[in-house]
């Protein structure tokens, strides 16, 4: 099995896997039905998940099998977000059509589906695994409680401003919500006595002129990267909020990234047909994933150690 699962996937209607270090793709799948949105891989490094135009394809990671497993049918439009419970027991889903659907893994069927009322972009799961997050083209941020099956708050930093990518920290203390004019808002996640999540403003990060494509808070919970539509990656420090560094090399849109377990390096993907590998302590492009012949949308890593766990804890 794979130690390092690194998947790139987008408009050339390819999923392809590479060797992180070398640089060499070694699988490609084809993803008939349209372009892909979004691809997520489990926990335990078994399953990919690629969200295209209106279904989401599960496929074996260690196969080469070129079939999916299983297929989701059920959204209208684009899937534009994917995910798994920890335990891999299910999967959560957004799309353009304006819902959030939770799946079970071992059957076709849609289990629930919450309704945002408008485009959602960005769906990410509370580390408690009891809460989906969801962001829409409003600018509506909605948390779904999935214990009581219902929406349990809801939030609107700037009315009528798309949220495109929501992040929330490991240790479940902060929640970053980033929008289509270059702004993050970040909140202080707090549990009352209840087991809902309350959300206490804590900074406003104006990070790029245009779109922030993706937000995404590292591992450690130590830095925030964003990446844009200027073309660049960009990473700041959660304690002030002030500029890492900025990682430039992509020329065009830079759509997704993705750390390493370590908090060491990013992988980035971009409009302009690569993905790269940076190291982190230097801002240096250390691998440049070229192969496929269309934007690249999404990318997606697994390094942590085969039992799903982290090496270290």
């Amino acid at each position: 099995m794979s130690s390092v699962v690194l998947a790139t996937a987008g408009y050339d209607h390819t999923i392809r896997f590479w060797e992180a270090t070398s640089g060499i793709c070694y699988r490609t799948l084809q993803y008939a039905d349209s372009q892909v949105n979004k691809l997520e891989i489990t926990s335990e490094k078994q399953y990919i998940a690629a969200a295209g135009n209106s279904q989401v394809r599960l496929f074996e990671v260690n196969s080469n099998d070129p079939q999916p497993v299983i297929s989701y049918e059920g959204h209208q439009g684009n899937v534009t977000a994917v995910g798994f419970q920890k335990d891999s027991k299910w999967m959560y889903t957004g799309g353009e059509d304006g819902t959030v659907r939770v799946w079970d893994l071992r059957s076709p069927g849609c289990q629930r589906e919450y309704g945002s009322r408008a485009a959602v972009n960005t769906v990410v799961l509370h580390p408690n695994q009891g809460e989906l997050i969801s962001g829409d083209q409003t600018g509506h941020i909605r948390v779904w409680d999935l214990t009581a099956n219902a929406c349990s708050c809801e939030l609107v930093p700037e009315v009528g401003t798309a949220v495109r990518s929501l992040t929330v920290a490991l240790d479940g203390s902060m929640v970053v919500a980033a929008n289509n004019h270059g702004t993050c808002y970040v909140w202080r996640m707090l549990r009352g006595t209840s087991l809902t999540t309350h959300f206490e403003p804590l900074h406003k990060l104006r990070a790029h002129t245009g779109y922030i494509l993706k937000c995404l808070i590292s591992p450690d919970v130590q830095q925030l990267a964003t990446t844009s539509s200027d073309k660049t990656v960009k990473l700041w420090n959660l304690d002030g909020f002030t500029l890492d560094r900025t990682l430039t090399g992509h020329t065009r849109w830079v759509w997704d990234c993705v750390f390493s377990v370590d908090a060491a390096y990013l992988v980035s993907a971009s409009s302009d047909a690569t993905a790269r590998l940076w190291d982190l302590s230097t801002g240096e492009a250390i691998r440049t994933y070229s192969g496929h012949h269309k934007a690249i949308t999404c990318c997606a890593l697994n390094d942590s150690a085969i039992d799903g766990r982290d090496a270290d804890s």
